[in-house]
């Protein structure tokens, strides 16, 4: 398993077709759906079907998420196994997050010893999400954030352009808040234009200059894209690495700067840059 995914796909909770084709698509973790993708009629059916394929998943595949339902935490928690990773919290807010932190509590005891501790991803899809973004990266658990952009355009009123220039401040939030909390960068919100390869990519970089480092995807075709975004290039790497190896022998120098080969100036910011990118590729790698 990824030590930090790129890519989410998203999964019918109630498609147990595609639940069992899922791992071998490409995704880093997958998103197992329980809300959007699922009518209410049909809620039951797909806790059901997802508790049955966590139970039979195997340990060495993709990362595997319960994405809940905010109004119906205890049941979509207790579908939990071993084999998950944690959950996806839609509307994410501080005080929800508190009441899945002690659900997952009781569904760590329910498993017993050895049972894994529960991690979550909070979705910033709600204006108060959005006003107490600092609070939500600091609950308790919680991996990193996602946005949930369709719930915000409809709760804001907002009539987003094909570039979602409308945005740009959410974003910005949601990445400020993730790094002041010293928690993993934020996931991007999923492209719905699906057979556009060209605008996945112009819009999957996007996000990765305001500073996310993972994507949702709805399709297993965008995942190819979506994995390649965030992967740094051999060029970017070797770049990265020789930045890194320049301050090594400058430490041994005692000096706290030193500078490339081009003779421009490396200082500690440039550093923090550099190591990020090796991060990036070691895991892209795993």
């Amino acid at each position: 398993m990824q030590t930090v995914a790129r890519s989410y796909l998203y999964v019918p909770g109630d498609r147990a077709d595609l639940l069992d084709k899922a791992p071998g698509r490409g995704a880093d973790a997958l998103v197992l759906d329980l809300e959007d993708a699922v009518i209410a009629a049909r809620k039951e059916q797909a806790r059901e079907t997802v508790g049955a394929f966590l139970a039979a998943a195997p340990r060495n595949g993709p990362g595997l998420w319960v994405r809940i339902n905010s109004d119906q935490i205890e049941a979509d928690i207790a579908v939990l196994s071993a084999a998950a990773v944690g959950i996806w919290v839609p509307k994410a807010e501080p005080n929800l997050l508190h009441e899945v932190d002690a659900a997952l509590t009781r569904a760590e005891r329910r498993l017993g010893p050895g049972a894994p501790t529960f991690q979550v991803v909070a979705l910033i899809e709600t204006a108060r999400g959005v006003l107490t973004a600092a609070q939500v990266a600091a609950a308790p658990r919680v991996l990193r954030l996602g946005i949930g952009e369709a719930d915000l355009a409809g709760e804001l009123g907002l009539q987003p352009g094909a570039d979602r220039a409308e945005f740009g401040p959410i974003r910005s939030q949601v990445v400020v808040a993730s790094a002041a909390a010293g928690i993993t960068p934020p996931v991007g919100p999923v492209e719905t234009t699906l057979r556009d390869a060209a605008r996945l990519e112009q819009t999957t970089r996007a996000l990765l200059r305001q500073g996310f480092r993972a994507r949702t995807a709805i399709h297993p075709g965008q995942l190819a894209v979506i994995n390649d975004v965030f992967a740094p290039t051999a060029a970017e790497l070797a770049s990265a690495r020789a930045v890194l190896e320049a301050m090594e022998r400058a430490e041994r120098r005692g000096s706290g700067v030193a500078t490339d080969a081009d003779g421009r100036l490396l200082d500690r910011a440039v550093v923090r840059t550099a190591a990020e990118v090796v991060r990036r590729a070691d895991a892209s790698a795993g």
